[in-house]
């Protein structure tokens, strides 16, 4: 029972946070509503910590904490499962969500809405962990709908600028398309087993591997598998939330939002929902080679493409944000190869240094007085050392240095690809060694821009001054009129409310791959937890018995491709940006097509905006003048309306005015009356 207690703390804390910083946020002071929000983050990371131990221990818990609704012989119920796979989720939510919020208190000291914001990342905390704790479908949706909600108020929190209110909407609009296929694979499941309990699908699901349903009605071709049906549904919406190609158009906009939560957003909640839905539901995935495949191909054309996005950004938010959706991918290709608690483990380890990688773009940010554009930067590691060093160990852990924790998770990935047979494997594998060399490019290429070479700050004749420059717009008044240094200013290193959170992240930036990926990966971690059909996909079967040791994986990656390729990336952006950079200039000039293409991001958005947008439009306009002026306003409107003037037009001749008139009309009318009267008679 005193384990039950602490599992309700653990949302419980967060939630409490945001309703005292939320709902007094017009009258408690700034330090009040920090204090209650961090308070029961961290309450609820330490509860986490003793959770996990005692999970360790052996002792995991599934059961209802209460019964919300029951409607004949289904039943809605709130409640927890507590394994190893929910722990982890719940140590890397915790401890991110921590750092972010004592990160906050130096990004967002002079923002007026600061009690807000407090409330609204402590409320997606609440959120995110209601989410991974639950242990049925009614309570993963409330989560999953809770953190698009909070995901749609935050990056829309400077709602006085139209850029923000248009990049939540987008993030709304993209994600109900998710979430319809995501409730529809929820129908088919309570519809053929009759329960939304995890445990209940998972039992009878084997059951239904033979299991077929029409999508259309007569049509033998519309005939395909339940299992098949509904594991891309469910996906879907893991599209959606994970911002997978095409719905992944929502995730770069959200750099609208501060940089706070766009490190929230992008390493420990609402874009690892989609990765761990699909890892629960493992059980269900193996029943389907089909979405298997359509899960890697997805992930791989993501991991590859969205890489090529990174390389011609210049606001450093989004050269993160597009490497994050890139490692999204790549988890998706290893959800694709049955290597989930691969995918997992990149989760984890990616929520360390993704999150370290945008607090210390942040923090650069900070320095450069709300400067983003990195051709404007340039030598900050001398002024800025703390955020220089911690910005280095989160590029080379994404970029899968040996020894580093990306490098375990990342080539774990490869290998698990390399060994897969699932249908679009090879297509993968060539997509995530591709990517290794493009991430590798990218992130040096901000690496040395903003940290090495030459000043490029504080000029008066800045030619790219002009551009899009900072989180803070000239409307949020609580920041200074102007974005970027003033001639002969100097950066300056964050205070230690910012550099602490980028300190502790390194850490587990640096070792939490050597630590965990002998019992994550290959060890019994996940046991009972995550189902793999060995004999269907052998691929991690295979992968065991190439491991060896952390330290062996480490020594033996330095003769292998994605180390080559991650090496001959970071030199090459090197000569490219510190030795010739007008090389890059002139392959742009040689290369406009592609570079136009690239600056479009494919088109997707203008492919949106003409079929979707303008379809709805056109549908719009069709309605309303065949509807509405039609038949609405021309024919029952002012169709009655005629045809009440005709009536009293015909009336008013009989309305003359003359006293014999009227007295002829009554004598008619008499006789007619007599006459029928007599006839009756």
């Amino acid at each position: 029972m005193e384990m039950q207690k602490l599992y309700l703390l653990v949302p419980m804390a967060p939630l409490i946070g945001a309703m005292i910083a939320g709902l007094f946020c017009r009258i408690i002071p700034r330090w009040v509503a920090h204090t209650a929000t961090i308070a029961g983050v961290a309450i609820a990371f330490i509860a986490s910590v003793i959770i996990f131990k005692d999970v360790l221990a052996g002792n995991t818990y599934n059961g209802a904490v209460y019964t919300w609704l029951t409607s004949g012989d289904y039943r809605f119920e709130v409640g927890f499962l507590i394994d190893t796979l929910t722990t982890t989720m719940m140590l890397v939510v915790t401890f991110v969500s921590l750092m972010v919020h004592i990160y906050t208190i130096g990004y967002m000291q002079e923002d007026p809405g600061y009690n807000r914001f407090f409330s609204y990342i402590s409320l997606f905390t609440f959120s995110m962990l209601m989410l991974v704790m639950s242990n049925n479908f009614m309570q993963l949706f409330f989560g999953w709908e809770a953190v698009g909600l909070v995901s749609y108020l935050l990056i829309g929190f400077w709602y006085t600028r139209p850029t923000a209110i248009f990049a939540n909407m987008k993030a709304f609009l993209v994600n109900r398309v998710g979430d319809f296929g995501f409730i529809l694979g929820i129908g088919l499941i309570l519809a053929y087993t009759g329960s939304l309990d995890y445990a209940t699908v998972f039992e009878k699901a084997p059951g239904l591997v033979d299991t077929t349903i029409n999508l259309f009605a007569g049509r033998e071709w519309a005939t395909v598998s339940l299992m098949t049906a509904t594991c891309i549904c469910l996906f879907i919406g893991a599209m959606g939330k994970s911002a997978q190609v095409p719905l992944h158009v929502w995730l770069p906009d959200s750099m609208e939002g501060p940089t706070p939560i766009s490190a929230l957003i992008h390493a420990a909640t609402m874009v690892t929902a989609g990765i761990f839905m699909v890892a629960r539901m493992s059980p269900l995935f193996e029943l389907s080679t089909t979405a298997l495949s359509f899960i890697i191909v997805i992930g791989a054309i993501t991991a590859l493409f969205m890489g090529f996005l990174g390389i011609i950004q210049n606001d450093i938010k989004r050269v993160v944000a597009y490497s994050t959706l890139s490692q999204l991918g790549y988890m998706t290709v290893a959800l694709g190869a049955s290597a989930y608690s691969v995918a997992i483990f990149h989760l984890m380890t990616h929520a360390f240094f993704k999150a370290l990688l945008f607090l210390g773009a942040g923090s650069v940010i900070i320095g450069m007085h709300h400067d983003q554009d990195i051709r404007n930067m340039g030598g900050l590691r001398k002024y800025m050392p703390i955020t220089w060093i911690t910005s280095l160990i989160g590029s080379l852990a994404l970029i899968g240095t040996p020894f580093m924790s990306g490098f375990y998770s990342k080539d774990s990935i490869i290998e698990a690809v390399a060994l897969s047979h699932i249908p679009g494997a090879g297509f993968a594998y060539f997509a995530v060694l591709a990517g290794v060399f493009v991430t590798a490019f990218y992130s040096f290429r901000m690496y040395f821009l903003v940290f090495h070479g030459e000043e490029r700050f504080g000029k008066a004749d800045d030619a790219h001054h002009h551009e899009h420059q900072g989180d803070h717009d000239d409307e949020e008044t609580s920041h200074d009129h102007h974005h970027g240094l003033a001639p002969g200013q100097k950066p300056h290193e964050t205070p230690w409310v910012v550099t602490l959170p980028l300190v502790l992240l390194a850490i587990p930036s640096v070792v939490i791959g050597f630590i965990a990926i002998g019992p994550m990966v290959f060890g019994d971690y996940f046991k009972g937890v995550i189902f793999i059909d060995h004999h269907a996909h052998p691929a991690m079967a295979h992968l065991s018995e190439h491991f060896h040791g952390a330290v062996a994986m480490g020594l033996h990656s330095l003769t292998t491709l994605p180390f080559i390729l991650a090496l001959s990336g970071v030199v090459l952006s090197w000569f490219f940006y510190m030795k010739r950079p007008d090389i890059p200039a002139a392959i742009q000039r040689r290369f406009s097509a592609i570079h136009a293409l690239l600056e479009n991001k494919y088109y997707f958005d203008r492919f949106n905006e003409v079929v979707f947008a303008g379809g709805a439009r056109l549908l719009g306009k069709v309605l309303w003048r065949g509807g509405d002026v039609a038949i609405i306003d021309g024919l029952i409107v002012n169709g009655s309306a005629k045809v009440v003037g005709w009536i009293a037009s015909v009336t008013r001749l009989f309305q003359t005015g003359y006293v014999y008139h009227y007295a002829f009309t009554m004598i008619i009318g008499l006789f007619v009356l007599m006459t029928l009267w007599i006839n009756r008679a």
